[in-house]
């Protein structure tokens, strides 16, 4: 396996940190991947790892406000933003490959918006635990004061609030994603804002997806609702379309104890596609 990094300049001109894990040998395809809010593209090295041993490149870039790229932390001018940020990991994978779209969380829900949106060149895309509901239930009065100030201070940041033992069983992964110092849990008034509109409307205009489609959702996710993937299944326009509730597991189901699974599931689809 080779590892490189660097910096890739996004549209608007703000340094945004890649990196890429290539196999040994000729590549089958390239997975491009998006992670999720608060953490960074160096938490899946074990997942190229994986990918990398069936023969396939994996290319990821921190989003903005996150892991090692600019911006101010858990923060997105919009949600326009987010998918021009998309583009520009995109063209760092060659179009005489395969490619695939692969994202977790925030990342799962920006890429099925980018799917909607955007319809790039793209063999398939790859969604687990996408944001498209939270499980917490917002408070109207909330949802208001959000939209306001997300207009009149953008940046403004609190406390996620999120629990790391809610991401997976796996004490260890836990404790490293406790002690890692690029991990953060700040959300900006208009991401928060940007993040519930997207999957709102990536619900609203399911039909409009057509790619090939892998979507995975643990059946145990206190941070996303498998109920809104399971709907948006069930809408979208895909003919080469699959949905996996995994049982028993927790948020990352790539981190679980269960993950020699996922993965193997995951890149059996991805190499029958290339």
């Amino acid at each position: 396996m080779h590892h490189t990094q660097d910096y890739l300049t996004a549209s608007d001109g703000l340094s945004l940190f890649w990196q890429a894990w290539e196999p040994e040998g000729t590549a089958r395809g390239t997975v491009c991947l998006v992670h999720g809010l608060g953490e960074h593209s160096g938490r899946y090295a074990h997942v190229a790892a994986a990918f990398t041993a069936a023969g396939l490149s994996l290319h990821a870039i921190d989003l903005r406000g996150h892991g090692q790229s600019e911006g101010p932390r858990g923060h997105t001018p919009s949600l326009a933003q987010w998918l021009d940020d998309i583009d520009t990991l995109l063209k760092g994978a060659t179009l005489e490959l395969p490619r695939f779209l692969y994202g977790h969380s925030l990342g799962g829900l920006l890429i099925l918006s980018y799917g909607i949106h955007r319809r790039s060149q793209l063999t398939g895309i790859i969604s687990t635990g996408p944001v498209l509901r939270i499980s917490a239930e917002v408070p109207p009065l909330k949802a208001v004061l959000g939209k306001i100030l997300a207009g009149l201070w953008p940046t403004f940041s609190l406390r996620s609030g999120l629990v790391a033992a809610d991401l997976s069983r796996d004490q260890d992964v836990v404790q490293a994603y406790i002690d890692d110092p690029l991990v953060h849990d700040l959300v900006s008034s208009r991401l928060f804002v940007e993040m519930i509109a997207a999957g709102q409307d990536t619900l609203e205009k399911a039909a409009d997806f057509q790619l090939p489609v892998l979507l995975y959702h643990a059946q145990i996710d206190r941070l996303t609702d498998h109920t809104a993937t399971e709907e948006f299944y069930a809408k979208i326009g895909s003919v080469d379309k699959t949905l996996h509730i995994w049982p028993n597991l927790y948020h990352e189901v790539h981190n679980e104890p269960e993950k020699d699974q996922v993965l193997a599931e995951m890149i059996e689809w991805i190499i029958t596609r290339c």
